[in-house]
């Protein structure tokens, strides 16, 4: 069996689990939504004994919000419940908590999977990443923007500000009718919520939970998206070697955490099924890695590994691989030099 043949039947193996289960997508809202509540509501009653008895709480509901996510994720896919509209109306409200518009992100997150690891087709829903060639023909101003946006500092830390604040806020120039009303909706919705609750409890004890339940999530979640497709032999390619399953397994990481960490990330640690086969929901992600053999092959990687793709800056083409900053200077230098070699002349001796 050629290559081609083995990537298609290996997508069609994984397809075999995109089978949404209302039973199931059910059963996880009440697992999710309910003990986000309860969880909201003690650290609320915790102001009582102490503020550092709410923080943890927060950050714990954070945990929830993320988990929260992960089922926006999957009706933005049509893959949470069978029916198409409540999908899109449990998406919507999961948004609102999420403070993510469903129809917007809808859109850039099926460009990121349509394109994928693609060099010619990069800036829709992906972390921005530059070559080092591009790197070396940018120019000052834009070599110090990209720094700073992989900065871990400005991409954890000040990442969530610029989504809940701008970025998912605002619709993009030459959205449909759809996703514009989507936003809109979606934001009267946070105020509307918001002012509601400050009402109810006062807008000190409301920032004092809040905020660290949305700056929780939101770093995890940008962490979360990061990794998983940042790893030291990610696989890009221009469009003409491009190939989708390829990006799939070789760029989308096997993200193993502990069970606990897996819950609440609602498998999304199984991205490489994921992309994949975008169609499989949540809960059937790993069933569809345990029973594809090939899968076992993917690039996997831990906390602990992890941790090693904070220092990746740029992608090497020429070697396949993330680099650090230092390593791209380093990697330049020796074209140079050996580039410099090539053009020397002989001398008379040599001759």
């Amino acid at each position: 069996m050629n290559q081609k043949k083995q990537q298609q039947e290996l997508k069609k193996s994984v397809a075999a689990f995109a089978k949404p289960d209302s039973t199931a997508g059910i059963k996880q809202m009440i697992n999710t939504f309910v003990p986000f509540i309860l969880v909201w509501y003690l650290a609320y009653l915790s102001l009582e004994i102490s503020v550092w008895a709410t923080i943890p709480l927060a950050m714990i509901a954070g945990g929830f919000v993320i988990r929260i996510f992960i089922i926006f994720h999957d009706c933005t896919h049509q893959s949470f419940l069978k029916n198409k509209k409540a999908n899109r109306i449990i998406g919507t409200i999961a948004g609102i908590i999420t403070l993510f518009p469903f129809e917007k992100w809808k859109r850039d997150h099926n460009i990121h999977h349509a394109t994928s690891g693609n060099l010619d087709k990069r800036g829709t829903g992906d972390i921005w990443v530059m070559t080092i060639e591009e790197y070396k023909e940018a120019s000052f101003k834009q070599r110090l923007a990209y720094r700073l946006y992989r900065n871990p500092f400005v991409m954890f830390g000040l990442g969530p500000l610029y989504l809940f604040l701008i970025a998912n806020r605002f619709n993009r120039k030459g959205a449909k009718k759809k996703e514009r009303m989507n936003t809109y909706i979606t934001n009267v919705a946070i105020v509307i919520l918001y002012s509601f609750m400050i009402w109810a409890i006062g807008w000190q004890a409301f920032l004092i939970i809040n905020l660290p339940i949305l700056y929780v999530s939101g770093m995890l979640g940008i962490w979360l998206f990061y990794v998983q497709h940042q790893f030291e032999d990610s696989y890009f390619e221009e469009e003409s070697e491009w190939d989708f399953v390829k990006a799939a397994v070789d760029g989308s990481s096997y993200y193993k955490l502990p069970k606990v960490l897996q819950w609440i990330s609602g498998n999304i640690g199984f991205h490489h099924v994921h992309h994949l086969s975008p169609r499989v929901p949540n809960y059937n992600l790993e069933k569809a890695h345990d029973a594809t053999p090939p899968l076992e092959h993917a690039t996997t990687i831990t906390l602990k590994t992890s941790l090693e793709s904070i220092r990746f800056r740029l992608y090497d083409t020429k070697n396949k691989t993330f680099v650090s900053f230092k390593e791209a200077k380093s990697r330049l230098k020796e074209a140079k030099e050996q580039s410099m070699l090539g053009q020397k002349r002989p001398t008379l001796q040599e001759k």
